[in-house]
């Protein structure tokens, strides 16, 4: 499947509308983050046979109002005041901003609600980067924006937040970028939705479990 070259022009208008907007972001979700997670989605959308002008889009969109920092439908809003812009179909725009809703992890206990093929391959593509070396370091720098401490003696591996809890530590830093590994990064592995996906996991989180390893070596030292 292939795009027509109006599509591409979309694209890459999109694509720089995002990068001047997220230019020097400093808690992980830069332009760098987004780049790395629109050419992640096109290899596996390749190899998975999705629509490749949605898989772009949904890419480049998928951090455009993230909820971290917004309310949880200002995405979809931003995403379709942008694509309106455009001649795009209402189904295309549509599938965009369902993708854009519904990508984000939100606590272990939340439903995972993408359904397409398409959202399936963004999604990855998102928790791809936030599994392994380059995701170590975002999470300490999200940390450091949000106020959290590196680590605390009280926290529990054993105990991940709840969705409701780590929906508002994740607003409030309330809990400790260590204690993060074990409410969310830890389980994306398992969490993944193509097999594409899954190969490529299984080497980053492999490297993050080193890491906690040396890193509670090094804190009990």
């Amino acid at each position: 499947m292939s795009k027509s070259e109006s599509q591409q022009e979309i694209i890459n208008k999109t694509a720089e509308f995002i990068r001047q907007k997220f230019d020097g972001e400093a808690t992980g979700h830069d332009w760098y983050h987004i780049e790395r997670v629109w050419k992640m989605a096109q290899k596996i959308g390749a190899k998975e046979g999705a629509d490749p002008f949605v898989v772009e889009l949904g890419a480049l969109l998928h951090d455009i109002a993230d909820w971290k920092f917004h309310n949880d439908a200002a995405g979809a809003k931003a995403a379709e005041a942008w694509l309106d812009q455009f001649k795009i179909d209402r189904v295309t725009i549509n599938h965009v901003c369902d993708i854009v809703n519904n990508v984000s992890f939100k606590g272990l206990g939340q439903k995972n609600r993408i359904s397409t093929l398409e959202g399936k391959v963004v999604q990855d593509a998102d928790r791809l980067d936030t599994i392994g070396a380059i995701a170590i370091a975002r999470v300490f720098a999200y940390g450091g924006a949000k106020g959290e401490p590196i680590y605390h003696p009280t926290d529990n591996p054993e105990s991940p937040a709840s969705s409701d809890e780590y929906q508002l530590a994740k607003k409030t830093g309330s809990r400790s970028t260590i204690q993060h590994f074990y409410d969310k990064l830890l389980h994306l592995k398992d969490r993944l939705n193509t097999s594409t996906a899954r190969k490529l996991a299984i080497r980053r989180h492999k490297f993050m479990e080193t890491y906690l390893k040396e890193f509670f070596r090094e804190w009990k030292s």
